[in-house]
């Protein structure tokens, strides 16, 4: 990581100069989503050739996406306004016009994404999707060489003293009678119980707060989300007017910060100064990844709205659509739900993310053309005991795709079609590996035609070996849909959070997909806390880089102490015992650094680098939301300043007001147990190939602990497979089934077979010999007789027209009750 001060001069004049230039005839607000009229590009393009290679990667990744009537070419033409970098007439004009209002070492940027992202004719439903996408474009034109190095330019932010920032209050009693009436009056029609996140006019106050709390400002109430929403977005306006319903908004926060009293901190500590991320936060470049070859890109950056946009700059756009409970996370993401059903009784579905037919057919034309792909993912499963769960799916159904990352339990499945195989060949992580986690990891799958399908988590390959040659995928189907978090059909919902998903025409080298993983995730920023006032260095501060972790959260993480001027160093500054506070107090959790005991000198610092304090990260509590919460960092010493803080001790634990909980008298047998167990009942070796197959596949369905709170329906369904198993094993071997059922004739008919005397001579085997007679704590055998009975009885209905191994399947059926029951599971 590359840290620099300042931008070069000659690029900042030539920055500032296409800031004034770059003004056009749609200023302000974005422009309506307008349908896409033209598909320019070079069939379009008449005018004279690329005079350079250059020119030409400028053609294909920009030019072409900007050019069209509905973006930039209806202005910056070649009879508009200045920049023409739309010039249809001179692909080589445009090229040296739009050198003037992009950065191809920072893309984002670039004042072309800047005026954008300001509001400036944006074709999509977000100017931050506009940005994004442009974005996209230009590291595209740059040839991704810019993303190899992640260039920071730190600048001092105003100093202040903490304590500048309001607190929300505690409780939800002012706000039910200051903002809570607007919205249950104006947005209740959307955002009450069970309707479109967030719940801010929900029918429960207290609910309503929590949620509108990260989109107020009391210290700034102008600048809240929900005052920004009806002055700028004009979202939802009421009074006929989005300029009095903003102002009628903003006085009423106003009024919520008018009971609030600042919170200072703590005279005695050793503070340094104070800073919010959403005011002062400095944007950490996102670059440092490969995308020379991405095709569709998901970032999540929208953060409202029932759209995910596609910000790759690849036509189609291939758009998400947002449905039953999903939401967005803070920090760019969404969040993937169960149904459930709401206190008022509004049912919701579970959520997915889905585009069109036709916009999805862009990953069969871009795929199949190439015949391979990268699948790339930041992802965070909610739990590890999912099965059958769909986080990303091409597909038209539930047993028809073109592909699949799926989660089962602890592994990721990868389900494709190819022409060596058919449209599920599953390929999965292996069993026992545990290699899913409930915790965020990035996700690549690699598919070509000669290697197949490989796994790579958190930039290592998984080394698992795919089953299925590699083959091509030119038998894809074309009128199937992208979905995230579900399958097109709905029944296969995933739970947890995306935070990024990509899609690459070729597949990545290891060492790009190493370089993926080390860029991150996520809407990174770094806070410089100024800590001048307390050391002799000028310019001096602490930094750390700080990201919203998700809905509730702040992830701090690598401080690290730097000075702005060029010539400072530290020379001997002793820090010990750094915490991090929040709106005027110390948090309570979190407190990663207060063992911390370092020395800042010449030895360890490095210019323009600065000195790493620690690699260690934490997670904090959001009171307010990244614009109202006010940070600050405080130390027992920093150079000559010190205040030694000397913890009390534990007080003694009171005694216990309920007395322990007694053992259970019964619990689980685990994994090996059972299989040990039933392998002793039936006779059937472990080592029994079809056996071993067996529990090997589903062995870690199996129950690992003995506590039988915690037995699923899963691992009932695994059970039973096994025990379907062994008593397969054991009626096809003569031997084996005649020791067990001595008497039996497996060559009779089904009809003959189980008459009166022969089903004695199965059930009463199975009972003795798994379950037993006369003991003191055992199933009611008259009970269990009778249920055997009632099976025989139904799987031997069909009479003289029973297949010819009826007999056999029936003794099965009977074994695998008794062995699959929980007269073998419990002990």
């Amino acid at each position: 990581m590359k840290i620099t001060k300042r931008l070069h001069q000659p690029l900042l004049f030539t920055m500032l100069l296409a800031l004034v230039t770059l003004t056009g005839c749609k200023t302000g607000e974005s422009t309506e989503s307008l349908p896409n009229t033209q598909s320019p590009g070079t069939s379009q393009y008449s005018g004279p050739p690329p005079a350079t290679a250059d020119v030409q990667a400028f053609k294909i990744n920009v030019w072409d996406n900007l050019s069209r009537a509905n973006r930039c070419g209806e202005c910056h033409n070649s009879s508009g306004q200045s920049p023409r970098f739309a010039h249809e007439g001179d692909v080589n004009v445009a090229y040296a016009q739009a050198n003037g209002v992009v950065n191809l070492d920072e893309p984002a940027r670039s004042p072309l994404v800047s005026k954008v992202a300001g509001g400036h004719n944006c074709w999509l439903g977000s100017d931050q999707a506009c940005a994004d996408a442009i974005t996209s474009m230009i590291s595209s034109w740059a040839g991704g060489s810019s993303g190899s190095v992640n260039r920071i330019e730190l600048q001092a932010p105003a100093l202040r003293d903490p304590g500048g920032t309001l607190p929300f209050p505690e409780s939800s009693g002012t706000f039910s009678t200051t903002v809570y009436p607007l919205l249950t009056s104006y947005c209740s029609n959307c955002h009450a119980d069970g309707d479109t996140r967030p719940y801010l006019a929900s029918g429960n106050v207290d609910t309503a707060y929590d949620s509108a709390k990260s989109r107020m400002s009391l210290t700034a109430p102008f600048s809240s989300r929900l005052v920004e929403r009806l002055r700028d977005d004009r979202h939802n306006c009421w009074n006929n007017s989005c300029e009095a319903s903003a102002n009628e908004m903003e006085a009423a926060i106003d009024a919520l910060a008018g009971s609030v009293t600042p919170s200072a901190p703590d005279p005695e500590l050793v503070t340094s100064k104070a800073l919010t991320l959403g005011g002062d936060g400095l944007l950490a470049n996102s670059g440092g990844r490969y995308e020379d070859h991405i095709v569709a890109l998901y970032e999540f950056k929208t953060g409202d709205g029932i759209t995910a946009f596609d910000t790759s700059g690849i036509e189609p756009s291939m758009h998400l659509t947002l449905s039953g409970n999903v939401e967005w996370v803070g920090g760019y993401g969404l969040n993937f739900g169960p149904a459930f059903t709401d206190d008022s009784g509004n049912s919701k579905r579970s959520g997915k993310a889905q585009a069109t037919t036709g916009n999805s057919r862009k990953l069969h034309n871009l795929l199949t053309a190439s015949g391979e792909y990268s699948l790339e993912a930041w992802v965070v499963p909610a739990n590890v005991t999912q099965e059958d769960a769909r986080i990303v799916t091409y597909s038209g159904s539930a047993t028809a795709r073109n592909l699949t990352l799926g989660q089962t339990l602890q592994n990721y499945e990868v389900l494709q079609r190819s022409t060596t195989t058919d449209q599920n060949a599953v390929f999965s992580t292996e069993d026992g590996a545990n290699r899913l986690q409930a915790s965020l990891q990035h996700v690549v799958v690699n598919f070509t035609p000669d290697q197949g399908r490989k796994i790579f988590i958190n930039g290592e390959p998984t080394d698992d070996v795919d089953p299925a040659p590699g083959g091509l995928l030119s038998e894809w189907d074309d009128n199937f849909a992208l979905v995230l978090g579900n399958e097109t059909d709905g029944n296969s919902p995933w739970e947890g959070s995306l935070r990024l998903v990509a899609f690459h025409n070729r597949a990545l080298s290891p060492a790009q997909i190493r370089t993926n993983f080390e860029a991150g995730v996520g809407q990174k920023y770094y806070l410089l806390f100024g800590v001048s006032h307390l050391v002799d260095v000028p310019e001096a501060f602490i930094v750390f880089e700080v990201s919203q972790f998700d809905n509730y959260s702040y992830l701090f993480t690598q401080p690290f102490f730097i000075s702005l001027n060029d010539d400072a160093s530290p020379g001997g500054i002793a820090l010990e015992g750094m915490k991090l506070g929040v709106n005027g107090r110390e948090t309570l959790t979190g407190q990663a650094w207060t063992l911390l005991e370092t020395t800042l000198n010449r030895s360890d610092y490095v210019a323009g680098r600065g000195q790493l304090l620690s690699s260690q990260g934490t997670v904090i509590p959001q009171e307010g939301g990244p614009e109202a919460d006010e940070f600050f960092l405080s130390f027992e010493r920093l150079g000559d300043h010190q205040n030694v803080v000397i913890e009390g001790s534990l007080p003694s634990a009171p005694p216990p007001t309920d007395p322990p909980t007694a053992p259970a008298d019964i619990g689980l047998k685990n994994f090996d147990a059972i299989n040990a167990s039933m392998s002793r009942l039936t006779g059937v070796s472990v080592s029994n190939s079809s056996v071993r197959d067996t529990f090997t596949t589903i062995r870690q369905q199996l129950p690992s602990s003995p506590n039988i709170e915690g037995f699923l329906a899963s691992q009932q369904m695994a059970i039973t497979q096994l025990a379907i198993g062994y008593c397969d094993a054991l009626v096809e071997d003569n031997g084996l089934r005649t020791e067990f059922f001595p008497g039996f004739d497996f060559s009779q008919s089904a009809n003959a077979a189980f008459d009166s005397s022969g089903r004695d001579l199965v059930v009463d085997p199975l009972i003795d010999t798994m379950v037993g007679r006369n003991l003191d704590s055992q199933p009611r055998v008259a009970e269990l007789e009778t249920e055997l009975d009632e099976l025989i009885e139904t799987l031997t209905a069909c009479g003289g027209s029973c297949p010819n191994d009826r007999t056999e399947t029936v003794v099965k059926s009977g074994c695998a009750a008794v062995l699959g029951s929980a007269t073998t599971l419990i002990h």
